[in-house]
């Protein structure tokens, strides 16, 4: 009877045996693609490394070209707002002397209105005189110009004057805002 436990126990572990081979066998193979694996996975986090530094470097690249570009943009937000002061300053100021020109004219009008007109004179001179001008529209004839027609065209060249200034400042300040803006997205990113 013993004989029989004995061979039935060397069965028992014979079989046991065979299944710690199988497995030893299997984990071999799995032991083998993790090393063929291994290789790969180590090329791809070195190239993984070497990509985290070139963006770093990418990063810092981009930072100072934000750097000088928030510079360049401060410097023209500056000067465009010192311009549209400048601007501003000198269009009040030629509104104010539009007005006075304006006045001048009004107070003229009567005076002009009472002096009499010069004739015409055959032998005109070749240049017209101080209170004449050439006026062109298919003919060539001298017409009086008095103070109040010279300060009222004043007046209209003052006011185009103011007009332009008026419209170089709004551009001025167009500028400076879409430079704080740029300025602003920048230090943003």
């Amino acid at each position: 009877m013993v004989s029989g436990i004995a061979w039935l126990l060397e069965i028992v572990l014979l079989g046991l045996l065979g299944g710690v081979l199988f497995q030893a066998w299997r984990l071999e193979r799995a032991l083998g693609v993790l090393k063929r694996d291994r290789a790969s996975l180590e090329q791809l986090v070195a190239g993984f490394n070497a990509s985290t530094r070139q963006a770093e470097a990418g990063i810092e690249r981009l930072r100072g070209a934000a750097d000088g570009a928030g510079r360049v943009l401060a410097k023209q937000t500056e000067s465009a707002l010192s311009l549209k002061d400048d601007l501003t300053f000198l269009s009040e100021r030629a509104e104010r002397i539009a007005d006075r020109l304006d006045h001048a004219v009004r107070r003229a009008r009567p005076a002009v209105a009472d002096a009499k007109p010069v004739p015409l004179a055959a032998n005109a001179p070749a240049s017209p005189p101080a209170n004449m001008s050439v006026v062109a529209g298919g003919m060539t004839a001298l017409v009086p110009v008095g103070p109040s027609d010279r300060l009222e065209h004043a007046v209209r060249r003052a006011r185009a004057s103011v007009a332009k200034t008026k419209h170089a400042a709004a551009a001025a300040k167009g500028i400076a805002a879409a430079s704080a803006a740029r300025a602003a997205e920048a230090s943003a990113t």
